[in-house]
């Protein structure tokens, strides 16, 4: 068996964030079926383009893969009898709305008890589900903003400078997954369930880590800082070269030995040096830094990076997305996957990186709206055909098309 074959997890989940959590434990082999608001067209991430076509698109690819899909208005009341059948044989309810909406859906632990006491309620929401933020919605570029990453990312000189990638959706995701993975191992040991309360704001707050840490101990104010550099290891940074840039961190006292050694200037880690330990180089930086600029300037990244690595000096390319995918490395350590898909034909994704075991995953494509109906309403429910044909009538799974 795959390592979460036993979990299945009745999803709402939409966009980014909360799809993106759940992509791993379907990975992993949970059964996460996801509920689809039949009367908005689903999920937003089947529309968002360039590469979208009729409730395709390859953004809800890159989030879904590995789940089933059903339509389900939980507003109609055939619509929440389905639901709450669902939640009496499954393991969890994972959603990512906006902090006022679980408990006004009755998407709560106190709000499913009764119908299974050892049902895992994950709600991934903007600012979670108290406090004075609770009812806003929550995006990532927001977010970068609120929590102070813009604030230090980007040039000195420069405006406040948002990630990439959404990484507050992603990290979000993340730790969304641990949460319900936790709570569903307490619930197995204790046989009660419980709330996991989560948010991307506390996440992204978590993550300012050690300046965060600095700030509240001592002062500190994080600043951004030239070319990427590390705020107190002197050189971690990016340096142009004659064709691109690079990447060289001296983390250890060892790694700046290897450096000044390969650059010509084995004297700058002598026990003399103004250069010789982290603080002096700390102290320097000012006139230390563009000495290794004009140095780095004067070779190819190519010529450099063949210089360095094998000294034993921490670097790395500066890739753009293309050369990473064809990284050798990438293809090593199998990151991409394919699918088969009645739209794109061979569906080329990414794997998801949680390894559990020698096993390679088995993938299968994201599903189509409402795809997996049949098996979710007479396999996993046991429903029978007039009772599955009172509910379409009843608007349980959307607005019925009128006949032709």
């Amino acid at each position: 068996m795959r390592p979460l074959q036993d979990i299945r997890i009745i999803s709402l989940e939409q966009y980014g964030a909360g799809p993106f959590g759940s992509l791993h434990l379907a990975d992993l082999g949970a059964e996460v079926i996801k509920i689809e608001e039949p009367r908005s067209g689903g999920d937003v991430g089947r529309y968002v383009p360039p590469y979208a076509d009729g409730g395709d698109s390859l953004f809800f690819e890159a989030f879904n893969r590995n789940k089933r899909s059903l339509s389900l208005d939980l507003a109609t009341p055939g619509g929440r009898e389905v639901f709450e059948d669902l939640v009496r044989g499954a393991d969890a309810v994972y959603s990512n709305l906006r902090g006022d909406v679980p408990r006004r859906m009755g998407l709560t632990y106190g709000a499913l008890k009764h119908l299974n006491p050892r049902i895992v309620c994950c709600s991934l929401t903007g600012f979670g589900m108290t406090g004075p933020r609770a009812a806003e919605p929550g995006y990532d570029y927001i977010l970068q903003g609120l929590a102070g990453w813009m604030d230090v990312t980007g040039e000195p000189e420069g405006p406040p400078t948002k990630s990439g990638l959404s990484m507050v959706d992603y990290s979000g995701g993340f730790v969304a997954a641990l949460a319900l993975m936790a709570g569903l191992h307490a619930a197995r040991r204790d046989g009660v369930g419980t709330d996991c309360d989560v948010s991307l704001y506390d996440t992204a707050v978590s993550l300012l880590t050690y300046p965060g840490v600095w700030h509240l101990n001592a002062g500190y104010a994080p600043a951004r800082t030239r070319h990427s550099a590390h705020p107190s290891l002197v050189p971690f940074q990016v340096f142009e070269t004659a064709d691109g840039w690079i990447v060289v961190g001296c983390a250890k006292e060892k790694f700046w030995r290897r450096l000044a050694e390969a650059v010509g200037r084995p004297e700058w880690a002598g026990p003399d040096s103004p250069y010789g330990t982290f603080a002096r180089r700390a102290e320097r930086a000012g006139e230390l830094l563009p000495l290794l600029e004009e140095i780095f300037r004067s070779c190819t990244a190519a010529r450099w990076l063949a210089l360095l690595a094998p000294a034993g000096v921490p670097c790395g390319p500066v890739n753009t997305v293309e050369q990473a995918l064809a990284e050798p490395h990438t293809a090593a350590r199998d990151l991409v996957v394919e699918t088969e898909h009645p739209r794109y034909g061979t569906l080329r994704n990414l794997a998801s990186p949680v390894r559990v075991g020698g096993e390679r995953p088995s993938y299968r494509r994201a599903p189509r709206r409402d795809e997996d109906a049949g098996y979710v309403l007479r396999e996993v429910l046991s429903y029978d055909a007039p009772r599955i044909a009172a509910l379409r009538r009843g608007g349980a799974f959307g607005p019925q098309e009128p006949a032709r």
